[in-house]
């Protein structure tokens, strides 16, 4: 039943420990709140400092004035707040002993009211000053930890208890005290309900914040994890299939997708085997990270989006994920800057040195079919179809005739007069009834 309450209350509880990353991020957050609030802060005694300054007073202009003497001490001690912040020098005890300052001089400001303007110690009790209080209390919220509310609401309760007593104690035989509410707004008496108002009220809106800013930072907690999970994701499937995951309306289930008119190619290493064999695992994934580098540029550049890592095999994806109004052509450039990448520089620098890691591509279009495949459980975002398959078969069949780039059929019709193909075959793919037309591309 605590515990139902407890949720109610205050939000779901975020999980017992928070890895690092997570309460760095969430830290550095906090460090540029402590930046706001130091301006804010700022901007505050500003506005006081000016206030006082263009405001008529009553006050005689000779003799000590203790407002303008509270206001310096209370700018130099945000002057130095606002560089500490900066800084990134405010521990925990500094901004603990911070929040009683605040609270502190801004009473002491209001306190000083009564000395200034030559009044009896009530004076101050109506000072509409009091309010700011209600903001500095606010201000902490700004750094989603409720115990800086509660501290600044338990100070601004007991700055504003002492400046009662303090009025009903100085002149023990003259307390000023009214129960009529006409004769405490037009004269110096004080109305004992009005006080214990105002307590009640900061108390209030002190436990309001501190309740809201609590389930505002178990959500924060739980949208910082969120949002490097989808940070993680991205690193692990491409940033638009990623981005599709993670911003679909509902959760995507097995078999969710559509079908969209792309192009696919698939790209595979001459000779991998071969090469792997010769390199320690370090050594081999240190040459694939190198290679898969220079390929995501190329792809990248032409529109394209790897779906897929396989071994030493890519599948690239192009009009499927994101909008590429040239799909195909875009493909088959991609190809050929492969070659020419490929062609140009080795990779690695193993006991074998550098490998030239001369790459196969095989590129279809047609009508596939983008979406996810698998269980409930565990979900693979691919692409699929028989057009897929086709690209698929394509790319080994560059053994059989000596190429590097073999297109199908309704690749070469979609880049007609924008490219020169050669017809190496015409072959009847595995898994196909009907013969399939084969290209290569022309030099």
């Amino acid at each position: 039943m605590l515990k139902k309450l407890s949720v109610f209350i205050f939000g779901e509880r975020r999980q017992a420990h928070l890895p690092d990353r997570v309460r760095e991020s969430i830290a550095k957050q906090q460090v540029e709140s402590e930046k706001l609030i130091s301006w804010v802060q700022l901007l505050l005694v500003l506005i006081f400092g000016t206030l006082f300054a263009f405001a008529p007073s009553s006050a005689p202009e000779a003799g000590f004035q203790p407002v303008p003497w509270a206001l310096s001490t209370y700018f130099i001690f945000t002057l130095a707040r606002l560089v500490g912040a900066h800084r990134g020098q405010l521990p925990d005890w500094v901004l603990m002993v911070s929040v009683v300052m605040d609270i502190g001089l801004l009473m002491a400001l209001i306190w000083s009211f009564h000395i200034q303007y030559m009044q009896p110690p009530s004076f101050y009790l109506k000072a509409p000053t009091m309010i700011y209080v209600f903001i500095f209390i606010a201000l902490r919220a700004l750094r989603f930890e409720p115990r800086f509310i509660l501290l600044s609401g338990a100070a601004a309760v007991i700055g504003w208890l002492c400046l009662v007593l303090y009025v009903l104690f100085s002149v023990p035989e003259n307390p000023m005290i009214t129960r009529d509410y006409v004769t405490y707004l037009t004269s110096n008496a004080i109305l004992i309900g009005a006080e214990v108002d105002k307590i009640l009220s900061i108390a209030m809106v002190t436990l309001v914040l501190a309740v809201a800013i609590m389930r505002a930072q178990r959500t924060l907690n739980r949208a910082v994890q969120d949002s490097m999970a989808a940070a993680d994701l991205a690193r692990f499937v491409s940033p638009e299939i990623a981005d599709r995951i993670t911003s679909a309306n509902v959760a995507i289930q097995p078999g969710d997708g559509e079908s969209k008119i792309a192009t696919i190619m698939f790209t595979d290493i001459e000779g991998f085997s071969t090469i792997s064999e010769k390199l320690t695992p370090q050594e081999l994934a240190g040459m694939l990270n190198e290679y898969f580098s220079a390929m995501s540029d190329v792809i990248y550049e032409h529109g394209g989006t790897i779906s897929q890592f396989i071994g030493d095999m890519l599948v690239i994806t192009f009009n499927a994920s994101t909008p590429n109004q040239d799909h195909a052509i875009n493909a088959v450039r991609t190809a050929v800057a492969i070659q020419a990448v490929t062609n140009s520089r080795t990779f690695g620098h193993g006991k074998i040195g550098g490998a030239t890691l001369k790459t196969r591509c095989g590129i279809n279009t047609g009508d596939i079919v983008v979406g996810a495949v698998g269980t409930t459980e565990r979900l693979v975002f691919t692409v699929h179809g028989d057009n897929v398959n086709i690209a698929a078969r394509l790319e080994p069949l560059n053994k059989e005739y000596g190429t590097y780039i073999l297109v199908g059929e309704n690749t070469e019709n979609a880049c007609r007069g924008m490219c020169n193909f050669e017809l190496v075959g015409e072959v009847t793919v595995r898994g196909r009834t009907m013969p399939t037309k084969v290209f290569t591309v022309k030099d």
